[in-house]
């Protein structure tokens, strides 16, 4: 079963992956380090415990800060499915549709995703079931030449016409 990691507003890329890890070149191993410092991780250990297909939920201006590419990719190494917030840092929302990591903004019906909550996102047609409560949440799907470039695993294989 997915799990939902929730995060509040704000969340900047020094957060995702701290600025002390740059020098790992290895994604899998700097991967380790993803959320360490997030407030909400103190609990339990995101990059420990996060499995292939979880989703990221979180509040206003996800991925503010800097214009760290490694921020989305050490997500997306770690296996996360979506990101889905009420809204991201315009460069972390590019560099995530760049890598091939689908993100979905909703704005404040995020605030209906509470922990614990089992979802499951579509892309396409742009919907978050949350399945414990019997909810459907619409919003703008990603456009269809996004869409692709996700399906493709990112921009350089979308140039590159490979699909996944």
């Amino acid at each position: 079963m997915s799990k939902v990691w929730l995060y509040g507003d704000h969340i900047d890329t020094d957060v995702i992956i701290p600025a002390r890890y740059l020098n790992i070149a290895d994604f899998k191993e700097l991967a380790e380090h993803a959320m360490e410092d997030a407030k909400e991780n103190l609990e339990i250990n995101f990059a420990a415990n996060v499995q292939p297909g979880d989703y990221i939920v979180a509040g206003k201006n996800f991925g503010c800060g800097s214009s760290r590419e490694h921020a989305p990719v050490v997500l997306k190494v770690k296996g996360i499915k979506c990101i889905v917030a009420d809204s991201f840092a315009r460069i972390f929302y590019r560099n995530a549709i760049n890598i091939g990591l689908p993100v979905l903004e909703i704005g404040a019906d995020v605030e209906k995703i509470e922990p614990g909550d089992e979802i499951d996102v579509d892309v396409n047609k742009g919907e978050i079931k949350i399945l414990n409560k019997n909810i459907t949440i619409k919003t703008k799907p990603l456009p269809e030449f996004i869409q692709h470039i996700a399906d493709c695993g990112g921009l350089i294989n979308y140039i590159k016409g490979e699909n996944k």
